[in-house]
């Protein structure tokens, strides 16, 4: 599985919205400039996380997008399952029952559920905050006498 410049780049734009969730609503080409990202690729990304209604926006003078929940609320896995898809290793686990004609006799099947379950259990157990909080313990750990 390799995870698109969509997906990180979706998580960069929400992980800037969570650090600056005290500021109001954020204009897109301060996260642009912040992160190192097209606008207009932004703009391409915003959709999507507009359709699943995980940011807020406001047009206008002092407009710009913001979370609609709290950092702690959002998922590694729903941000990249809204952006790539499906996190299945394999395409016949794309189903839930397995709908692959061969799932019966199939030796390999347990080995791509136990890897899509270690992704999966994985990418949800991380919040937007969860990268916060470690970014922050780095910063402090990092100090130079």
């Amino acid at each position: 599985m390799k995870i698109s410049t969509k997906g990180r780049y979706a998580l960069r734009f929400l992980l800037d919205l969570a650090a600056h969730k005290d500021d109001g609503f954020i204009a897109l080409r301060d996260v642009a400039e912040r992160q190192h990202i097209s606008k207009k690729y932004l703009e391409q990304i915003i959709p999507v996380l507009n359709r699943a209604e995980i940011l807020r926006a406001n047009r206008g003078y002092q407009g710009g997008y913001k979370l609609t929940y709290p950092p702690d609320q959002y998922t590694v896995g729903n941000i990249l399952r809204l952006t790539e898809g499906s996190l299945a290793p394999v395409a016949c686990l794309n189903n839930s029952p397995v709908q692959c004609e061969r799932s019966a006799e199939c030796i390999t099947l347990p080995v791509w559920q136990g890897l899509y379950k270690a992704i999966t259990d994985y990418l949800d157990g991380i919040t937007l905050q969860d990268i916060l909080d470690n970014a922050r313990e780095a910063e402090v750990d990092n100090y130079v006498i």
